[in-house]
């Protein structure tokens, strides 16, 4: 008798995809308590320390959305604020 297959792409057997799903994930969960439990004052002793590295990382971030420290951006907005009157827009009033 054939295994089942995946309609998406036909010959692959499907019935062996979530056995080895959760197997990974309980070798992951099992890894991450022994890691945990074995260097927990490591990693919380280096936690201040990682926030404070961070930060430089986290601003380099943080400016990439408006091209960095350039202050133009005020210039900018101002000017495309100030829309000239033409005279069209005094006879539109009238």
């Amino acid at each position: 008798m054939n295994a089942p297959t995946n309609p998406h792409s036909p010959g692959q057997p499907t019935s062996w995809r979530l056995p080895l799903w959760l197997g990974f994930c309980m070798f992951l969960a099992i890894a991450v308590f022994f890691l945990w439990e074995e260097h927990r004052a490591h990693i919380l002793g280096v936690l201040p320390y990682a926030v404070l590295l961070l930060c430089p990382l986290i601003h380099i971030f943080m400016h990439r959305g408006h091209n960095g420290h350039d202050h133009s951006h005020r210039e900018r907005r101002d000017r495309s604020i100030a829309i000239p009157e033409t005279e069209d827009s005094h006879e539109s009033r009238k």
